[in-house]
């Protein structure tokens, strides 16, 4: 029995080697150990063997056998694994050498990099943002802020009116009109700052655009002067533009601040640039928003996003920063 065991071990590792596919293995397997397998069928012959000793010797025998084709079979399987990996890696492979250069990703347009920035400044001056409507009625955008229908005022901002349900509806003018929304949903103190998208009809220039962007900022507590108006300013302008720029305010005159100032910033060279309008808020603004002027005061001032980043990059024309041009975009 022992010789037939050792021949019968030498043939099953020998169709195991010649195997070309996992199911191939798997039928093998079955049919060499199974219950009706040659080991299993030498197995059951040990019972008509004469001795313990002839049963002990064949039955190591069987064992040993076993164990051979067994491990046969799972170095085959593996074998085969691995070859059908190397395939199916060969199959799905990528030519990177296709790729020439890496992929070039976008980056922020130089308005929004302005816009980013003038936050984070705020921020840092203990500010929060605040956002509103594009669309407005006319008395958040006019009425509201002491501009009523006749007022002269009016004139400044040629307007896109739309039609709407709600009487008279623009495309607001300016940011001014989420200062009366956050003063009718904000209780004060407040300190926040109003950045978006705002439109006029406007004939395109050097430093004017139909649709552009301003921040405005607003300032409501007990007790703000124009000492804070012109501290906020001078500190907004060093974190800006940088130390060794300076700031003043001019009187001027706008319908919802009394007293009013345009803001100017002075560059290293000693050259003034106008930037944007302040003032301390008027008594009907506050009233409109639902406040009581006896007990609450304060500032608001505005500028245009675009003209800061005009300015912040030398750039010449505001049309250059909407022309899609490639070569001016990639400066930035």
């Amino acid at each position: 029995m022992i010789e037939e065991v050792k021949r019968a071990a030498d043939l099953a590792i020998v169709r195991v080697a010649e195997a070309n596919t996992a199911d191939e293995v798997r039928t093998l397997e079955a049919e060499l150990l199974g219950k009706r397998g040659p080991f299993a069928t030498f197995k059951t012959g040990l019972g008509t063997l004469a001795t313990v000793d002839e049963k002990r010797a064949a039955g190591q025998a069987v064992n040993e056998a076993t164990t051979a084709v067994v491990e046969r079979l799972e170095s085959r399987r593996r074998e085969l694994a691995a070859a059908e990996r190397e395939v199916q890696l060969a199959a799905e492979r990528l030519d990177l050498t296709e790729v020439m250069t890496r992929p070039q990703r976008g980056h922020a347009h130089v308005v929004t990099q302005a816009w980013e920035r003038l936050e984070d400044v705020f921020i840092g001056l203990g500010f929060q943002v605040a956002e509103g409507p594009e669309v407005e009625t006319d008395w958040y955008n006019f009425e509201a802020l002491n501009m009523p229908p006749d007022h002269p005022a009016r004139s400044m901002h040629d307007t896109f009116y739309v039609e709407g349900d709600k009487g008279t509806t623009v495309l607001r003018t300016h940011t001014s009109p989420v200062q009366i929304r956050v003063m009718q949903t904000v209780p004060p103190p407040i300190y926040m700052i109003m950045p978006g998208r705002v439109f006029r009809n406007e004939t395109a220039d050097a430093t004017h655009l139909a649709v552009f962007h301003q921040l405005e900022g607003l300032v409501i507590d007990r007790g703000i002067t124009l000492a804070d108006l012109a501290g906020t300013i001078d500190a907004f302008t060093k974190a800006f533009f940088g130390a060794e720029f300076g700031s003043r305010l001019r009187p001027s005159y706008f319908p919802f601040t009394e007293p009013s100032a345009e803001f100017d910033i002075q560059t290293p060279s000693g050259e003034w640039l106008e930037l944007g309008g302040s003032g301390m808020v008027h008594p009907n603004v506050l009233r409109a928003g639902g406040l009581d002027p006896e007990e609450w005061s304060g500032f608001a001032f505005g500028f245009g996003i675009d003209r800061m980043a005009k300015e912040r990059h030398a750039i010449g024309d505001v049309r250059e920063m909407y022309s899609n041009d490639l070569r001016f975009m990639e400066q930035f």
